[in-house]
């Protein structure tokens, strides 16, 4: 597909609300993988480079970011369009309708989305079976991710539990798992960040990691998925906690509370995540800063405002060892994962 065939598509996408517009397409892509069209359409993918990532090694740096394929049932499609890696969810323990709609906004003028689904998904379960049916993209050494989260109704006291019955139902499925403390859209996730409280959550999850590699003999690494709206002293303090912690991979950036790039703007003032191009300097300072303290040790991947292919090249030359797309893929679709892959390749 050609940039401007996309761009014809998306148009037409566009006329539709953009939670209609979300579900449409991946219904579409769906269709397509099923019946064949969709690797004559998309056409061969770049040669790309390998990277070793947590362990694991990815067929080439980019990756889909959680919040597309929230069900995990679009993995092999998404594949067929040149990603290396799908991460699903956010998945909580029970199956949740999220917030009330419209919860979903384009600023088009700006590249961004505003999103306050809030984590709906159809749990634990339906998702570890979702996972299990794709095949092809697993065949052709393509990673999936496991983005998993607590149910808005626990309360943060109990989120442990939450993401323990998600570890342990994941487990045998994902490649590896992310822990979501920095969605803006459940009341009171972000707490979690606090260095204090990732400290005990992270203690626990890795304690039960060690449990779980021992009793299934695959071990499947740990990541924490964090804001970009986190002061440096903040950075720093997470930083320690996650190299005394062992953690195995950091995702950053989230979407961001600020309203600052959008200012004026339709939706402006409409509660939840901003993504796209308004959070590219700041997702990639951050990288930096976390990349500052963690070295190589943790190694990061970066997301968050990926609008071009020199916008992936600086998330990694910050420090990022992968980068994700989302809100970049909504507006320059399957050929800005290709321009990508020339680019880094």
């Amino acid at each position: 597909m050609s940039p401007s065939q996309y761009r014809f598509a998306r148009n037409l996408l566009f006329r539709l609300d953009a939670e209609k517009a979300h579900h449409v397409s991946l219904d579409s892509l769906r269709w397509l993988e099923k019946t064949h069209l969709l690797a004559a359409l998309s056409g061969a993918a770049p040669k790309a480079t390998p990277v070793e990532c947590m362990g694991i090694t990815f067929p080439n740096c980019v990756g889909l970011a959680a919040g597309l394929d929230k069900e995990g049932n679009c993995i092999d499609a998404l594949g067929r369009l040149g990603f290396g890696s799908v991460e699903i969810g956010t998945i909580t323990p029970r199956p949740q309708e999220g917030n009330p709609q419209p919860r979903l906004f384009r600023i088009v003028e700006k590249e961004a989305i505003i999103n306050r689904m809030g984590f709906n998904n159809p749990g634990i379960d339906a998702g570890v079976a979702n996972v299990a049916a794709s095949h092809s993209f697993r065949k052709q050494g393509g990673v999936v991710g496991f983005n998993i989260g607590k149910n808005k109704v626990t309360p943060n006291e109990h989120a442990v539990d939450d993401y323990l019955a998600c570890l342990r139902g994941a487990w045998d499925v994902a490649d590896y798992i992310t822990v979501n403390l920095s969605s803006p859209n459940t009341p009171g996730l972000r707490d979690l960040q606090a260095a204090d409280e990732t400290a005990k959550l992270l203690e626990t999850l890795k304690q039960e990691q060690e449990r779980l590699t021992a009793t299934s003999g695959r071990r499947v690494p740990i990541a924490l998925k964090v804001a970009p709206d986190l002061e440096p002293q903040h950075i720093a303090d997470l930083a320690k906690v996650f190299l005394n912690g062992g953690l195995d991979g950091l995702i950053a950036t989230n979407t961001t509370i600020s309203r600052k790039e959008v200012a004026g703007c339709d939706f402006e003032s409409q509660a939840g995540g901003l993504s796209g191009a308004p959070l590219t300097p700041r997702a990639t300072d951050v990288i930096a800063e976390f990349h500052s303290h963690l070295g190589e040790q943790v190694p990061i991947i970066g997301v968050g405002g990926i609008m071009t292919a020199e916008d992936a090249q600086a998330k990694l030359k910050a420090g990022a060892k992968l980068v994700q797309l989302y809100t970049g893929f909504i507006y320059h679709g399957p050929p800005l994962v290709k321009s990508i892959l020339k680019a880094t390749t």
